[in-house]
């Protein structure tokens, strides 16, 4: 199900609710724009929680210390910032300019360090370069994964995806829930999100709660360069690992 929602009162856009909306993707998701100066503190008894940054510029200030570097014109530089902690932490986040920044959590029971990751210690790949002609040419950012966060029940990273190119492909599924939010170059530009065998038109701002076990896969209109953060929920002794089933009939693809 793809959803365009509008900003409110706060500032925010919810995306999912564990206890509300979109619940069946086991995340409370929300975007949130701040203004220069405004400052959002975070303290959750029971949830693990990354903050990630969209556009503009923040102070994490975390564990008796800030971290001053996060700075990010637009989502489309390459340029990831973001904190991870776990349940019981207390963390702000100010503003220093305009800024939009995507807060992911789940329930977590376990105590881990607070990481801040930047974009020396991301994991960039190139996909679908050499395959389908550079149709399927993407590139795949992640933040934290079952690798780097074990102890993690999330995983978080982003797309760039190029324009009038397919992502997400070949056509795959997997046991764990997964969700998209969506930003164009232009507000006018505009892709096509794929969940089995719904298709529906994704714009800026938008995003997809993609069920479990669905395939899905995107594809961005030409001219227009898409840019997607994934956010996956590990399941009860199914943790995501890299996790791809590929549809029998486009299998083939994968081996191209």
């Amino acid at each position: 199900m793809l959803e365009r929602p509008d900003y409110n009162e706060n500032s925010e856009k919810i995306l999912c609710r564990m206890d509300g909306k979109n619940s069946d993707m086991l995340m409370n998701i929300t975007v949130k724009k701040l203004g220069a100066g405004d400052k959002i503190d975070i303290f959750d008894k029971d949830n693990e929680t990354a903050v990630l940054l969209l556009e503009g510029q923040v102070v994490f200030a975390f564990d008796g210390r800030e971290e001053t570097t996060a700075y990010r014109s637009s989502p489309f530089e390459k340029t990831p910032y973001a904190l991870h902690f776990c349940r019981q932490s207390k963390v702000s986040v100010t503003a220093v300019r305009d800024s939009e920044v995507i807060i992911q959590q789940t329930d977590n029971e376990k105590t881990f360090d607070t990481v801040y990751y930047t974009p020396e210690n991301c994991l960039y790949q190139l996909f679908g370069g050499e395959q389908w002609e550079g149709t399927g040419k993407r590139t795949c950012l992640t933040v934290f994964d079952l690798s780097n966060a074990p102890y993690s029940n999330m995983v978080l990273g982003e797309v760039f995806h190029h324009t009038g190119r397919w992502s997400s492909y070949p056509p795959h599924h997997h046991p764990q829930p997964e969700v998209y939010y969506y930003r164009f170059d232009k507000p006018q530009g505009f892709g096509a999100a794929f969940m089995g065998d719904k298709v529906e038109k994704s714009t800026d701002g938008s995003f997809e709660c993609i069920q479990p076990g669905h395939s899905h896969q995107q594809v961005c209109a030409p001219g227009y360069t898409m840019y997607y953060v994934w956010m996956i929920r590990h399941i009860p002794g199914d943790p995501w690992d890299k996790t791809r089933i590929y549809e029998k009939e486009h299998e083939w693809l994968s081996k191209a």
